[in-house]
Order: C-alpha cells, then structure tokens, then sequence
C-alpha cells in the first residue's frame, strides 16, 4: 500500500498587513529594507475573533469543495497547530463536529512549528500504511500574529497568519516517499513562548536582556541570530538524509520547497546545500512566513503556476521552532 496527497486548499484571513503599514508604526525603517531584509511586501492578519479552528473550518471546506470530496469518507483529522483554540479539549475533535465529519474517524492536535508540515506527512502516511485509516484531513493552521508584542517590529515583519487542508489517500496525485526527522530540544529557548502553559500558567513581567533588547515572556520570544545558525547547520544534512533515505542525488529534484522563513535565510541555504535557483520555490511575498503552512501554500501556487508537473520529483525540508526539523519527497 502507498500514501499519496489527493488534494491541497488553504485559507487566508481578509486582512492584509502591508510594509508600508509596518513603517508607519516603525519609521526608523523603510519599505525597501524590510522587503529586501525578508522578501515580504505583505501578510494576512487574522480577524480579532478568528481563531485557528475557525480558519481550519474555512480551508477544509474550500478542500471540499475544490475537490468534491465526500466528508463522509474522512475518518482521521491531523491539526497542526501551536495556537489552538483552548487547551483543551483539542481543536481537532471541535472540528469533527463543526465539519459534520462521521463520529467514526479519529482526531488529534500536534504541536509543531515549521517543521509540522513535513511532520505530518509522515504521520498520515503511517495512518494509511498501517490500515488504520483511508482517508486523512490534514489541516495546518495557525495565528501566531495574536501571539506577537505590538512593539516586536522583527517578528511583525516576518509572521502571517493562515490555514491549509490537505487529503492524503490510498491515490492522488503525488505520492508521498520516505522521511528524514530530527529534533534538537536545547535549542528551545532561542524561539519560545513562555508563559500560559502549566510551567509559568500567569503573565509574567517583562524584562530586558543584557544587549538592551527587550524580552516579552507573554508573546512569542524569537533568537534570530540562533535559529539562523541552527538552521545553516541543520538544513544541509537534513537535504542530504532526505535524498539518502529515497535513494536519489541532488540533480534528479526537479524542485526543492523549503519551509519559507525569509528571503536572506533561503537564499543563503540554497547555496549551502548547492541547489540551483530554478530548482528552488519561493513563495512568501505576500503571506509572509506562515509556520507550518508555508510548505502546502507553497506546493499548491507551484502547482497552479506549473512549476510542479507530472513526474517531478519534489523535496520538502522544513525547520525551526523545538528545534525542529524534517524532510521528504513527494512523487508526482
């Protein structure tokens, strides 16, 4: 038995957060340098009331409806989220019902980043593989703006918010191919969000660090500086255990999707790992890094522009929060 992605839609919020709004609040910047610094002219902003499950909702029935898919024949859904709707119960079983899916599928949240994508791949995969389940909806989604400091000028450049659905069956038409995955969990602080859960359950007092900067343990806290030098050090090998494990050389990728963090840092990786400029997917310029969504936006736009066709072999490398990261190949 194989596991192949049958179909991909995704969903984003109305609002629109452009860098000329950004430096309005921020005029010790300029458009130019943020769109050069990170590649990203504009992102979508959830709506004050729009949660991840609501934006879930939306992508999945824009997958229904895109692909004229039977909600009856769904009987697992995956959510990847960091932002989920309560703490508990978890988002995905408040799905099931809100997508009038059979009581009879199982349903479950993971907590992963920007490797989530990749993640979940692979766990739909063994669903399939093991005989528990035919059909998996797989959703990403998440609002990590609400989680950002309004004053976090570095984070707010870079983060948007969405939501992807993808169906992966018994067919379709990529079929999804061996996994490399690795985890790194003393990097934890250098991305974190630090209170609200069980450890610091309260808000805590914001403080300074020893450079001068400010640290926001109530929002989403972000390293640059380390998560950049995780991710020169991790993606390589990552490409290189990835294309091992399917038994194929650099030059037999017809196209390379990264998870897209922003534009320096993809730039730079794309020349660590000696991969030519049209064998590589952006895709951020007007989403911004959408965490564990940015791999399904990406491979939908590629499909739709054609940058993916029928028999391309495609690797998918996602990296981040955790640390986190994971690699496959999907076979069209």
């Amino acid at each position: 038995m194989k596991a192949f992605i049958k179909g991909i839609s995704y969903y984003l919020p109305v609002k629109e957060l452009t860098n000329q709004e950004l430096v309005a609040e921020f005029p010790e910047w300029t458009v130019d340098k943020v769109a050069a610094k990170v590649g990203i002219n504009s992102r979508h902003i959830a709506a004050p009331d729009e949660t991840a499950g609501d934006m879930a909702e939306k992508a999945a029935e824009a997958l229904f409806v895109e692909y004229k898919i039977d909600r009856n024949t769904i009987d697992f859904i995956l959510l990847c989220t960091q932002s989920p709707d309560y703490p508990l119960p978890t988002t995905a079983c408040i799905l099931q019902d809100r997508l009038d899916i059979p009581t009879g599928c199982g349903a479950l949240d993971f907590n992963l980043g920007c490797s989530g994508y990749v993640y979940g791949l692979s766990l739909a995969k063994g669903l399939i593989l093991s005989g528990t389940a035919k059909n998996v909806l797989f959703i990403t989604s998440e609002v990590y703006t609400k989680q950002l400091h309004p004053q976090d000028k570095g984070n707010r450049t870079i983060f948007g918010d969405a939501a992807t659905a993808t169906l992966i069956s018994t067919e379709g038409f990529a079929e999804i191919g061996s996994f490399c995955l690795g985890t790194d969990g003393s990097g934890a602080d250098n991305l974190i969000l630090r209170s609200g859960g069980r450890r610091n359950p309260s808000p805590m007092q914001e403080t300074v660090a020893e450079d001068g900067s400010p640290v926001y343990p109530n929002h989403i806290q972000m390293n640059g500086a380390e998560v950049f030098n995780f991710t020169l050090t991790m993606v390589p090998p990552l490409v290189e255990g990835t294309l091992k494990n399917n038994g194929l050389e650099n030059e037999q990728i017809n196209l390379y999707v990264f998870h897209q963090a922003n534009k320096f840092m993809l730039n730079t990786l794309r020349k660590l790992c000696r991969i030519d400029p049209e064998r590589f997917y952006y895709c951020m310029e007007d989403v911004g890094n959408t965490v564990s969504n940015t791999i399904p936006i990406a491979l939908k736009r590629a499909q739709e522009e054609t940058a993916i066709k029928p028999g391309f072999q495609v690797l998918l490398a996602g990296f981040g929060v955790g640390y986190s990261w994971g690699g496959c190949v999907l076979g069209y």
